[in-house]
């Protein structure tokens, strides 16, 4: 495939993510965000694996629950405490700071140079999601903060992470491995916080199923693929495909006003990921043949 199709197919996945906002108001039951979560990585994990029948060699079991950890367990923990305490658009324009933290950690952990045009397209992305989502009128809390810049951080490090630590296996056998392996973490979590998850009724049942070989096992996969071929800092900038997908949905599907600002807004967005994809991809660039071509045979 080119890269204009690893592009595509790795944009769908935060394009879907959008979804999720909708399916969880809509489908599921309220007030078991992480039980909510568990239900949709574990499951998914295990029937990749029953599909990949692979699990990780002796020496990928820790690296495999540290990123399950990070792209999952504690981001997904996070992030829905930071729902939790504060407003939905404070919460998601904070934690639109991920790309500018995937820049820096690139930097250290593979490094990738940083560009001002990287910084411009992170910060501009970060704006029009504010535009998109943000309420001026909103309050803040020091917890919910604090946990929307962890889930940020911790995503942001997932990602570098899965991009630094690539075993010999199909970018599907590496995403079973993570979502099971964030699944069995978030099992102790969801108990303890979240007991009495009510029996599924047949839309609750509808609602996970999308949200886990949708909206888990096909993104992720293709978020993963996208991370090992493209690299960290060019995908990283799709990430702001969600909030603006959640905000279109919500205007397509519910019937929720769409103002000048949150248009504006979607442009800001779609103009930062272009400038995103310029940065990054001289960095990705492949090494040209004829830069081989002397070498002794």
């Amino acid at each position: 495939m080119n890269r204009t199709t690893d592009l595509l197919l790795t944009a769908l996945a935060p394009a879907i993510w959008g979804s999720s906002y909708i399916v969880a108001t809509e489908l599921l039951p309220h007030g078991y965000p992480l039980t909510v979560s568990l239900l949709r990585a574990l499951p998914a994990g295990l029937i990749l694996l029953l599909v990949v029948r692979q699990l990780p060699q002796s020496g990928w079991w820790a690296k495999v629950f540290i990123l399950g950890a990070l792209n999952f367990a504690i981001f997904w923990s996070m992030l829905f405490w930071a729902a939790f305490t504060l407003p939905g658009g404070v919460a998601a324009t904070l934690g639109a700071v991920q790309p500018l933290l995937v820049l820096f950690l690139a930097r250290f952990a593979l490094g990738n140079s940083i560009t001002i045009l990287g910084i411009a397209a992170a910060v501009s992305g970060l704006i029009g999601v504010a535009m998109l989502v943000l309420d001026p009128s909103a309050t803040l809390n020091p917890v919910g903060i604090a946990a929307a810049l962890t889930g940020a951080l911790s995503m942001a490090a997932g990602m570098v992470l899965t991009r630094k630590w690539q075993p010999p296996v199909s970018p599907l056998t590496f995403t079973a491995w993570q979502l099971t392996a964030g699944g069995l973490l978030l099992i102790p979590v969801a108990l303890l916080v979240e007991p009495g998850f009510p029996i599924p009724s047949l839309t609750n049942i509808a609602g996970l199923v999308w949200l886990g070989l949708i909206g888990a096992a096909l993104t992720y996969f293709l978020w993963f693929r996208g991370i090992a071929r493209l690299g960290p800092t060019t995908v990283t900038s799709f990430g702001f495909l969600s909030p603006t997908s959640a905000v279109l949905l919500g205007w397509i599907i519910l019937g929720q006003a769409l103002s000048v600002l949150q248009i504006v807004g979607v442009v800001v967005v779609l103009v930062s990921i272009w400038i995103g994809q310029r940065a990054a991809r001289p960095a990705s660039a492949p090494v040209p043949a004829a830069s081989t071509a002397q070498e002794p045979a």
